[in-house]
């Protein structure tokens, strides 16, 4: 598990004063970015390789709310995983309460065409799987 820490902006902010709900899904965006960069395949270093990562489904549940400055502790891992599609699973806390929680999926891309990241990106592939120490979990 990693963990991304994000200062809610004041443009985050609805009317209400609280934290807009689409913007969950942009930190949720930026706590795999980081957890990627820390395993030292970064989306720049993927993208590189002429390999892409769009998200093929996305889920996001509020929790409660938070507002202007607060730090949102976001916890990511991967969940299921497989040579052609992983899961990023998020909660994001605010002190002692968790605000949400959610989970993305992505697969590889090359030209259009889905591609197997254990023979694509095998340092990828080896780095997931010695973070969930399984070989293949889906």
């Amino acid at each position: 598990m990693h963990t991304y820490h994000h200062e809610v902006r004041y443009y985050e902010c609805d009317r209400m004063g609280i934290t807009h709900h689409s913007n969950y899904v942009r930190i949720m965006e930026e706590a795999r970015v980081d957890y990627l960069d820390q395993l030292g395949y970064g989306f720049d270093k993927i993208e590189a390789e002429g390999v892409v990562s769009p998200v093929i489904s996305i889920e996001c549940n509020y929790k409660h709310p938070t507002t202007f400055k607060d730090i949102i502790d976001v916890n990511v891992s991967i969940g299921k995983f497989s040579e052609v599609k992983f899961e990023f699973l998020y909660e994001m806390r605010h002190g002692d309460k968790v605000v949400c929680t959610g989970k993305s999926l992505h697969c590889f891309s090359e030209n259009g065409h889905i591609v197997a990241i254990s023979k694509r990106l095998p340092g990828l592939y080896a780095a997931i799987c010695a973070q969930n120490d399984a070989p293949n979990n889906q």
